[in-house]
């Protein structure tokens, strides 16, 4: 458990102790949870896990949970080992999102989220492009300056090849008459490493979901450049719109059920994460978070993930990356 984790779990108890069976509007509906996340832990998928595993717990709706990070490739290297060890299994779920469908497709991954059961998306979160406190670039200018006069020079740290980080600075290189083959990119298999190089300047920058360098950003040991939303997530933080980069692209987090499991198992996972989402100890975890609602379940969601894997492989065909 990373310090992020548990400063939500601080910022959480002054009310976890008021949420109960009514609260949670039915009494506990696993005793055992099995979280797997195909990274390693202190990232975003990390996170997550973590944030369902307290929430659930204080409500009463889960009674334990045990987590298994395996990390690599955008989690490619773990999504197999769920598909087969959890296979048939209803009390099972694994933390993907985005960055998976970029993975997977850059790397023509054999196993893809086809092969498990799609439950929930449950947040989505803008990128912030960041340097290292110590840096000489002051402001996101600076860095699309350097991009412009040496891209292959100027690296970049963000997690795993072909995900939301990726295709982000290849959308910025194209953005500024570049070709996105041309970056720099330093992929990591979680957030903790990719954090690590960049407050060692390892690497000139890095972008992430806001959350993971949200409390580096407020430390004053990473400075933020720009975020990647249609409009302002921070009112201190420029987007990269604003400042003449036509990019807008956020990140977005769900959960998945084992491949084989029948119909009923479906509905218990679909109806824990929905009523989940709708306690207030959950809203405020977002907020705590700095995360955006983006709930959709059922064939809504079914929809929205067969629109973005076919999205995603267009931008990445355009980009190079598949």
């Amino acid at each position: 458990m990373n310090r992020r984790t548990v400063l939500a779990a601080t910022a959480l108890a002054p009310f976890a102790g008021s949420l109960g069976l009514r609260d949670a509007a039915a009494q506990a509906r696993f005793a055992n949870m099995n979280m797997f996340i195909p990274a390693g832990p202190g990232g975003g998928w990390d996170g997550l896990g973590r944030a369902i595993e307290q929430v659930a717990r204080h409500a009463g709706l889960v009674g334990n949970f045990q987590f298994e990070n395996v990390g690599g490739a955008g989690g490619i290297v773990g999504l197999p080992r769920f598909v087969s060890q959890r296979r048939g299994r209803g009390d099972a779920l694994m933390v993907s999102g985005s960055i998976m469908v970029g993975a997977v497709l850059s790397n023509r991954s054999p196993v893809s989220l086809a092969n498990v059961t799609p439950i929930a998306r449950m947040t989505q979160e803008v990128g912030v492009v960041v340097v290292p406190a110590q840096s000489d670039i002051q402001d996101i200018a600076g860095l699309l300056a350097a991009f412009r006069a040496n891209p292959g020079g100027t690296s970049v740290a963000g997690g795993s090849a072909g995900g939301t980080d990726h295709i982000t600075l290849g959308l910025i290189l194209r953005a500024l008459g570049r070709n996105a083959r041309e970056g720099s990119y330093v992929a990591f298999a979680g957030g903790g490493p990719a954090q690590a190089a960049i407050l060692g300047a390892q690497v000139k920058a890095g972008i992430s979901g806001y959350s993971e360098f949200a409390e580096q950003i407020r430390a004053g040991r990473m400075r933020a450049l720009a975020t990647t939303g249609a409009t302002r997530s921070d009112p201190n933080i420029p987007t990269l719109k604003e400042s003449g980069v036509d990019v807008v692209i956020a990140n977005w987090r769900g959960v998945f059920g084992a491949p084989g499991i029948n119909a009923n198992q479906k509905a218990a996972l679909t109806s824990f994460i929905t009523d989940l989402v709708a306690l207030p100890a959950w809203r405020e975890m977002m907020e705590t978070r700095g995360w955006d609602n983006a709930f959709l379940a059922g064939a809504e969601f079914e929809r929205f993930l067969a629109a973005d894997i076919s999205a995603t492989e267009s931008v990445l065909k355009e980009l190079g990356l598949a």
